[in-house]
């Protein structure tokens, strides 16, 4: 119960972060400029990384911009809970801009997983959800023998501060808070080999971290 009413407290968090944050930005401006960074972590990830040409490819925890943008021509599947808000109360989203991607309106908690992907993104998400090991079956279940996951999070940094963030409702847009060992452990407790790791950026409390995982 409690851990179900701090990710709704969080969900609607995420919906007023992204107004606030949008707020004055030229759509078409923002989209590019969220491209190019979509791109260079493509770039990023390489050699590791595999898209194939014609992969079948999933951005679970999408947001209103996320790589989904990029893969225009492929076969992509893109899924958040807060889909039908994004495209109701954000001018800086639209489902008909992204002909080729298929949107899903639901948690990855709700993905009934009728579909394998060979590479599965989830960016920024993972520690917004409401229940975190059932998500990371899903995510999981959802990759494809010899396919890969790739997965970013907010990494701890300091023990201490993350029994503390776990107690409170200090970062109110994150439910749930570990460290980086943890998140690998999370990936390779189910069959995954994690064959890269890339930090994208470093703070005092949480470094942020990019993931290749492949499924064996």
């Amino acid at each position: 119960m409690q851990k179900n009413l701090r990710w709704k407290v969080a969900q609607k968090a995420e919906l007023k972060w992204w107004r606030r944050y949008l707020k004055g930005k030229s759509p078409a401006e923002y989209l590019a400029w969220k491209k190019e960074y979509w791109w260079q972590l493509i770039e990023d990830l390489q050699p590791e990384l595999h898209i194939k040409e014609n992969s079948t490819i999933a951005d679970f925890g999408c947001g209103p911009a996320g790589i989904f943008t990029i893969f225009n021509g492929l076969q992509c599947t893109a899924l958040d809970p807060l889909i039908a808000k994004y495209e109701a109360e954000l001018e800086h989203f639209s489902k008909d801009q992204f002909k080729y991607v298929s949107f899903i309106n639901a948690a990855i908690e709700e993905y009934d997983q009728s579909k394998k992907f060979e590479t599965l993104f989830c960016l920024n998400a993972i520690n917004h959800v409401a229940d975190i090991n059932k998500s990371m079956d899903i995510l999981a279940n959802s990759v494809s023998n010899g396919g890969q996951l790739i997965l970013s999070i907010d990494a701890h940094n300091h023990n201490f501060l993350k029994t503390i963030f776990k107690a409170l409702p200090g970062d109110i847009l994150h439910p749930h808070q570990y460290n980086l060992e943890e998140y690998k452990k999370m990936v390779t407790d189910r069959g995954f080999n994690i064959v890269k790791a890339v930090k994208k950026d470093s703070a005092f409390i949480f470094d942020y971290w990019v993931l290749i995982a492949q499924k064996i």
